[in-house]
């Protein structure tokens, strides 16, 4: 047992958390459109969220126009997404909080109706996704088999990325951190399921890692490696994912980025795959912290299925540095301070996760105001 408390300060980068209980990014769909802007709503939400010396990941947030993959998600590609995010981090800056932004690009799960142009998604091979979408009309509709990016097309990707990065550092955020989980495009790259090219990014387990790896070293050389993190789902089953044999892949990249001296790496414990869509517990399955954790020097985040006394333990032992909360956050504004004095967490409404206005995004009282 290390001793440590979630409550203990955590020196992330240049950055000093005064907790280790931190807000995970979390698609609420209420980007304001057209442009996929950040509004006064969300400026809310986030600060009513903040804490002093407390760490949020804002939700994903796509790089380009064709990482869109949900309706009224928001970018951080243009210039009123970036002023509509200045709203959003004021907001967190003036309650003395830290806040991330989570880098997204889709691929294939997408729709045409999110596209420019209307054109097919994108992905590391045209191998479509099982199930429905949301279209841009917030309709269930099926996937479509995506484009195959061309060789030649992947540096414009990895600019994207750098472009969105430099975007935040000019909204003001105090780093980024690149999404590599759940089924999306730079995951599409890295698991054989969706990576089935025979060129330098397909085969291999180096070649199908290429992408995520030339992304982050890109964003970390834009800004400074300690201002960049990772999130990594080894286990995840979102979004038709999943590797068949987890270990060597993430090893393998959990091994390169070990070397890039990022601000953190956060993994999605496998017991929570798929909370997104419903509400899940898988029993009997690994611990993603404990497996790689003796992998990586730097700062551990780890999120999935937390309550208060799993989340003190998992820091008390030293399996995690940081634990992320994500449903609990949306229906407690104060979660930290409910974990600090041992209050019960207000449930959550499912049914106002995703779109809407302020029900269910700002309405949920404090210990206080309850």
């Amino acid at each position: 047992m290390s001793g440590t408390s979630l409550f203990d300060p955590l020196q992330l980068g240049p950055l000093t958390l005064a907790h280790r209980v931190v807000m995970a990014p979390l698609t609420r769909m209420r980007a304001t459109r057209p442009g996929n802007i950040p509004n006064e709503l969300n400026a809310r939400y986030y600060g009513q969220r903040a804490t002093a010396g407390g760490l949020i990941i804002a939700e994903a947030s796509q790089v380009l126009p064709s990482g869109q993959g949900s309706p009224a998600t928001p970018g951080i590609h243009s210039a009123a997404q970036v002023e509509g995010w200045k709203g959003v981090v004021r907001a967190v800056h003036d309650k003395r909080g830290k806040i991330f932004l989570q880098l997204w690009h889709v691929g294939r799960i997408s729709h045409r109706s999110h596209q420019p142009g209307g054109e097919l998604p994108v992905s590391s091979s045209a191998v479509a996704p099982p199930g429905k979408v949301l279209n841009a009309d917030f309709q269930p509709v099926p996937f479509e088999a995506p484009r195959a990016l061309g060789t030649d097309e992947i540096p414009g990707i990895i600019d994207g990325y750098v472009q969105a990065a430099k975007n935040a550092r000019e909204a003001g955020f105090d780093g980024v951190e690149i999404h590599g989980a759940n089924g999306y495009l730079l995951e599409q790259f890295l698991q054989a399921r969706t990576n089935q090219r025979t060129d330098a990014y397909g085969g291999s387990i180096p070649n199908r890692a290429r992408l995520m790896l030339e992304v982050t070293e890109a964003v970390a050389k834009a800004w400074h490696p300690e201002r960049v993190g990772i999130r990594l789902s080894p286990y995840g089953v979102a979004n038709d994912s999943g590797e068949a044999e987890p270990m060597p892949l993430y090893t393998h990249v959990v091994n390169a980025l070990d070397t890039m001296g990022l601000a953190y790496l956060h993994l999605l414990e496998p017991r929570a795959s798929g909370a997104g869509g419903r509400d899940v517990d898988h029993q009997g399955v690994p611990s993603a912290a404990e497996l790689f954790r003796p992998m990586w020097r730097g700062v551990l985040i780890t999120a999935g299925n937390f309550r208060a006394e799993s989340a003190a333990e998992a820091v008390a032992r030293g399996t995690a540095d940081a634990i992320a909360f994500g449903r609990y956050f949306i229906s407690n504004p104060d979660l930290p301070e409910r974990i600090r004095q041992g209050a019960e967490f207000a449930p959550y409404n499912r049914a106002t996760f995703y779109g809407g206005g302020p029900e269910g995004y700002v309405d949920y009282p404090t210990m206080d105001e309850a």
